[in-house]
């Protein structure tokens, strides 16, 4: 895997994960905890999404 195709997999993640956790927000029933580990899993890719750019 090329590091142009590594990002682009990181980039649509963020995407995913950035949507899953607007929706898991809009719905009452969704865990609060759950929506922590979401927002730190897209912080996670956030950031290694930089470290790669700058390389």
């Amino acid at each position: 895997m090329t590091l142009s195709s590594h990002l682009q997999e990181l980039k649509r993640k963020h995407e995913s994960l950035s949507e899953a956790v607007e929706l898991a927000q809009r719905s009452p029933a969704t865990d609060d905890l759950e929506i922590a580990r979401m927002k730190k899993e897209k912080l996670h890719l956030k950031e290694e999404i930089s470290r790669l750019s700058t390389v």
